[in-house]
């Protein structure tokens, strides 16, 4: 089953833990050479951040991608760079114990101008407005990689305050896998941020 193999390959990572700022921060290698970084909430155990970086063909190191969480803007100390206006919907996925959640900000319209829905086919949630102001598509990139089908029942949003709040709940199998996944990380022993053994070049 592929959620047993989604937890193999986690188990089998080459694993370092760091204890930092009420934050337990694990960072994986797997055998394929990707890289993924997970910060937990100490008191809550709850996901903060999830991140993945691979490795480019030519084998360079690329950038973090974000998918859990708030990406970091990139600030830069040149004014003539060219970004994104802040009144732009902004789309962040933030997770709760039960729940896979996404929000996107910036959104002004009422709730019934929204429609959210499942498509089994293409195995992605799409959001749409009836003004055809906002159109959204992506994926549950959990329940791909644990080859789980999407369930419209499963699905639900929210309204308020300009934001969006789509949430889809989670599957036993991944509450499952996520229970696990914890008990295993809290058997490695994190260190604490002044304990971290830095190599000199």
């Amino acid at each position: 089953m592929a959620v047993q193999s989604w937890i193999d390959s986690l188990k089998s990572s080459k694993k370092t833990a760091l204890i930092n700022d009420g934050k337990r921060k694990i960072h994986y290698l797997f055998t394929d050479g990707k890289e993924m970084a997970e910060e937990y909430d100490l008191k809550t155990d709850e996901l903060i951040v999830r991140k993945w970086r691979h490795k480019s063909t030519l084998g360079a190191q690329g950038q973090w991608q974000v998918e859990v969480g708030d990406a970091l803007p990139v600030h830069s100390l040149d004014s003539d760079v060219i970004k994104e206006n802040c009144s732009n919907p902004m789309f962040t996925r933030k997770d709760t114990k039960t729940s896979f959640q996404w929000r996107i900000r910036n959104l002004p319209y009422p709730k019934d101008v929204f429609s959210v829905s499942v498509e089994p086919s293409e195995r992605c949630i799409i959001i749409k407005t009836s003004n055809k102001k906002y159109y959204k598509k992506f994926s549950v990139v959990d329940l791909d990689r644990s080859q789980l089908p999407l369930d419209s029942s499963a699905l639900s949003f929210a309204h308020t305050n300009n934001t969006l709040i789509v949430s889809y709940k989670k599957p036993k199998e991944i509450l499952i896998l996520e229970e696990e996944l914890l008990k295993e990380l809290k058997k490695l022993k994190g260190t604490g941020e002044g304990d971290v053994d830095c190599k000199t070049q």
